[in-house]
């Protein structure tokens, strides 16, 4: 079992990988484009904004969900470097993945809510009509994908202080 969900990470990991790096080329070559463009070409391309902000909101996100996955997030260096003693260490693993499932819980609902508002109320971006759900969807997932990895956290913890 463990080597089918450590393929799934690999996976998973590869994919976050991926999308991060494509997002990211596509903030800078958009950005760089869209002043070649304006100040070299002395032109305006309409709806760059949107498709940069569309990216631009995908590699927020992901990046989220890659620093929960490499347990990058809320940590405070001092204090985590401070705690020797394992069991120690193992308690404040569990602190930091409670809040962050309990702060993923709320992000959860609130990506829900957004979601549902904009299929009820449906809102495009101006120029290439682009649902406003898109983006919204980008943030749900990310919260899902930070929760699951809150919740890996916490068994990983619970695992350590059962092992003393």
């Amino acid at each position: 079992m463990s080597g089918a969900i450590a393929r799934m990470e690999t996976i998973i990991a590869s994919a976050l990988n991926v999308l991060a790096v494509v997002s990211s080329a596509v903030v800078v070559g958009l950005m760089a484009f869209l002043v070649i463009a304006r100040y070299v070409l002395e032109i305006s391309v309409v709806g760059l904004h949107e498709l940069i902000m569309l990216a631009a909101v995908m590699l927020y996100m992901v990046g989220a969900v890659i620093a929960s996955r490499k347990r990058e997030h809320l940590t405070v260096d001092w204090v985590a470097s401070q705690i020797t003693d394992p069991r120690r260490k193992a308690w404040h693993d569990l602190l930091i993945a409670v809040l962050t499932v309990v702060i993923t819980i709320f992000f959860i609902i609130w990506a829900y809510y957004m979601f549902t508002w904009g299929m009820k109320r449906p809102q495009t971006t101006p120029a290439f009509q682009i649902p406003l759900w898109v983006p919204q969807l980008a943030i749900g997932l990310a919260a899902v994908g930070c929760f699951c990895y809150g919740l890996r956290d916490i068994l990983s913890a619970l695992k350590r202080l059962r092992q003393g």
